[in-house]
């Protein structure tokens, strides 16, 4: 049995931890144009408060798409009266920004890995709208798509890492680094965009996630970002100092949120839904410091409000927590809720350190572990790896129901394990929640549990897709 000993904040405060997935895109050139077509946002999405079918995006069969092919050494705009077509690696390049006006519908080729990288110093500007979100989707027609279609949407800032030397490959793009010591840093825009059916293989364990941010900086604007049906994660982020709000992960092959590399930044309005028929082993949360373990700076310690969990409602093979929180990382989380995972979380390794309050625990699929697994010492022989003993002996119930506004209660959430899921709660969970603080980025009214108030509307219009195929 391990004689280190994991340290722990203690009454208010729980140690967080989101390991890096292996996210990233492939090497190559691109981007060009050649022919053009249609392609407009779309109809329109339903659900009243985390439903929605989809709108623009949702045809990608554009007859004759704009093909990009090589790398944006200058000023473009993809405009929404075209379809684009990306076809290897598409380079936005230092100094260069690509503007994508709303409605506009972007393809990835899927025998060339089609993947989206904007560099340290380039800018993407991506400003959709609710009912004209920019979409990047599979090129195969409605009926046809899946998961692992394309590769996925990169970004690469000049933001701090903790990698010795403060920078870093991102993995299947060699020469091409990130980070750096500008916290301030902005690679631009992205906002009411959809990511669907990324994730390509690149090589055995290496995924492109549907949404990369690495060393991003806090002038970048993220806000309404849905990824669904990716083979990877859903949101990762290596390092940097990147805020982010209105968040949607939906049908991810892997973790839905994940950071190490010491990220910092602010996330606000968080809702996933895991894939019942991947029986990997993916969490909620999935947080490190870094892949070692190591008390390199910056350390990774994101300051999180109002998230809303769903794992798949069943059991599987593999572990499936909804927040795996080890190797070093720190972090503050309020005001969540963690539901049908196997085990609500679990906390690994010396140093990591996690403050999480105001939050919910229920319903998750074992009953006896709804909270955490019991541990047994490693070395035991047991029928699962499930309950070995990964913290030195720390109880994560007692630790979890040591603060007092943290409880097990049934959130009585609408429907987040529908096909078209509705996160919302019956009633607003405004009890034992806890303020944002009101310094600018945070919704400061968001006083309650959960990513959605009983009448919110955020996560609806044609920028929301739940889309299988």
């Amino acid at each position: 049995m391990r004689t280190s000993r994991i340290a722990l904040v203690c009454a208010s405060m729980l140690a967080v931890a989101m390991a890096a997935a292996c996210g990233d895109d492939d090497g190559g050139a691109s981007t060009a144009s050649t022919s053009t077509t249609s392609g407009t946002g779309g109809d329109g999405g339903g659900g009243d408060g985390g439903g929605g079918t989809g709108g623009g995006g949702d045809d990608p069969d554009c007859a004759a798409p704009v093909e990009i092919a090589e790398s944006i050494e200058a000023d473009t705009t993809w405009s929404a009266d075209s379809c684009y077509l990306m076809k290897g690696t598409i380079f936005v390049e230092e100094g260069a920004t690509l503007t994508i006006e709303p409605g506009t519908t972007i393809m990835g080729d899927k025998e060339s890995l089609a993947t989206l990288v904007v560099k340290p110093g380039a800018m993407i500007n991506a400003k959709g709208t609710a009912e004209k979100p920019i979409v990047f989707t599979s090129q195969s027609p409605k009926g046809e798509r899946s998961a692992g279609d394309w590769g996925g949407v990169i970004l690469l800032g000049n933001a701090p890492i903790n990698v010795p030397g403060g920078k870093a490959e991102v993995e299947g793009i060699v020469g091409v680094e990130y980070g750096g010591d500008v916290e301030d840093d902005s690679s631009g825009v992205l906002q009411y965009v959809r990511i669907e059916f990324s994730g390509i293989l690149l090589s055995q364990d290496n995924e492109v996630n549907g949404l990369t941010l690495a060393g991003v900086g806090s002038r970048t604007t993220v806000d309404h970002v849905m990824v669904h049906h990716t083979l990877d994660d859903c949101f990762e982020f290596f390092g940097g100092t990147v805020n982010a709000k209105h968040l949607l992960c939906a049908q991810n092959g892997d973790d839905g949120f994940d950071w190490d590399l010491g990220y910092v930044g602010k996330l606000q309005f968080l809702a996933l839904q895991q894939d019942p028929t991947v029986a990997d082993d993916t969490n909620g949360f999935e947080g490190d410091n870094d892949a070692d373990g190591s008390v390199n700076t910056p350390v990774s310690e994101p300051t999180i409000y109002n998230v809303t969990l769903c794992g798949k409602n069943k059991e599987v093979d593999k572990q499936q927590y909804g927040m795996l929180l080890r190797r070093g990382t720190k972090a503050h989380i309020f005001n969540a809720i963690v539901t049908g995972f196997e085990a609500g979380l679990d906390l690994r390794n010396d140093g990591t350190e996690v403050e999480l309050a105001s939050s919910i625990i229920s319903g998750n699929v074992n009953a006896e572990a709804n909270i955490a697994y019991e541990e047994t010492d490693a070395n035991e022989s047991t029928e699962s790896t499930l309950d070995d003993d990964d913290d030195g002996g720390v109880d994560e119930v007692a630790w979890f129901e040591g603060e007092a506004t943290n409880s097990a209660v049934d959130p009585k959430l609408a429907g987040c394990f529908a096909a078209t899921p509705d996160f919302r709660p019956a009633a607003t969970l405004t009890e034992s929640a806890a303020t944002p603080p009101d310094d600018g980025f945070f919704d400061a009214e968001a006083t309650y549990i959960g990513a959605f108030e009983a009448d919110d509307d955020w996560a609806t219009g044609a920028w929301v897709s739940f889309d299988i195929e």
